[in-house]
């Protein structure tokens, strides 16, 4: 069955927020809206506050396209939300974005599927900050409910954990220490897109890790694809982050971030529910590979809001 912009009705794509990624979700809210627009959609763009409730339906709004990354849109607030209004939306539905949210919860149901994910250890205060060490250096220490690679940070001795704590703590979730995988500084990531995986994306980062400078600020972070591993591998690595994006409930479209070991073992990193949609994301990269346009790829995301609704 064909699909006509008039299907989607009025469509509020709802961006901005109050997190610590509201500067990029706000990027990635304007270039959604204007490929949906580009496609006849009638769309309009809401940033999220608290009288969100009212402005939808006051406004009319038929459906919502959620690029709200982090706390409020993309922990199962907003999804929460709109199933009480019985309004569609993209993407997972809360149990999925609560769960894909919050990096220590995701680990443990990926540790209990017997799921490969670098060891790690929750980390409630300074006192165990010691045990963390027991994880080896260089280890990672990470804001457990951020994105963005925001409360990231990479330690590498036991004389660095104290600030690394400070700056990790401070963003107001509990922290994560993570052993560090060597992937020879590359990493790699899986688009999700409906029951498909995307081909593969290397990045190739400048930094000692692909942070928030490299993500979004960098111009000299190397992205590859085709990612250079053999065919065999890929398939392997995306029939692994398939399996990663259902066990925590994830639906629609997404990303899962894998490093492999210099024994080329894959280790499962962490779920993107709302992945950046700006000019340095990598889901439209990944979808360009397979010859999805931008306005293509947000039109296809949208449909799935006819095919399941939420709520």
């Amino acid at each position: 069955m064909s699909i006509s912009a008039a299907d989607f009705g009025k469509v509020a794509v709802v961006m901005g927020g109050f997190a610590a990624e509201r500067e990029v979700s706000l990027i990635s809210g304007k270039a959604v809206l204007q490929g949906l627009q580009s496609k006849g959609v009638d769309a309009h763009a809401i940033d999220l506050d608290r009288d969100v409730v009212s402005t939808l339906k006051q406004g009319g709004f038929d459906r919502v396209f959620n690029v709200v990354h982090g706390r409020g849109g993309e922990d199962g607030q907003l999804s929460g939300t709109l199933d009480l209004l019985k309004m569609p939306y993209t993407g997972s539905g809360v149990l999925g974005c609560a769960l894909a949210m919050d990096k220590y919860r995701t680990k443990q149901i990926w540790q209990s599927l017997n799921l490969p994910t670098p060891n790690y250890l929750l980390i409630e205060s300074k006192a165990q900050l010691a045990d963390a060490a027991k994880l080896g250096f260089p280890l990672m220490l990470k804001a457990a409910l951020e994105g963005s690679s925001i409360g990231v940070v990479k330690v590498s001795n036991e004389q660095a954990l104290e600030a690394a704590w400070e700056e990790a703590s401070a963003c107001n979730s509990h922290v994560i220490a993570e052993q560090f995988v060597d992937g020879r500084g590359v990493e790699y990531t899986c688009s999700i897109l409906g029951d498909r995986a995307l081909p593969l994306i290397a990045l190739h980062a400048k930094n000692d890790f692909y942070d928030y400078e490299a993500k979004y600020l960098a111009d000299d972070t190397e992205y590859r694809v085709p990612c250079g591993l053999d065919e065999a591998k890929e398939a392997e690595i995306q029939a692994l982050c398939l399996k990663a994006f259902k066990a925590v409930d994830a639906k629609g479209w997404g990303r899962v971030d894998v490093m492999l070991d210099q024994a080329a073992n894959p280790w499962l990193i962490e779920v993107n529910t709302v992945p950046g949609m700006t000019s340095h994301s990598l889901v439209p990269m990944a979808a360009k590979a397979v010859g999805l346009s931008f306005a293509d790829l947000v039109w296809e995301v949208l449909a799935q809001t006819l095919e399941v609704g939420h709520g």
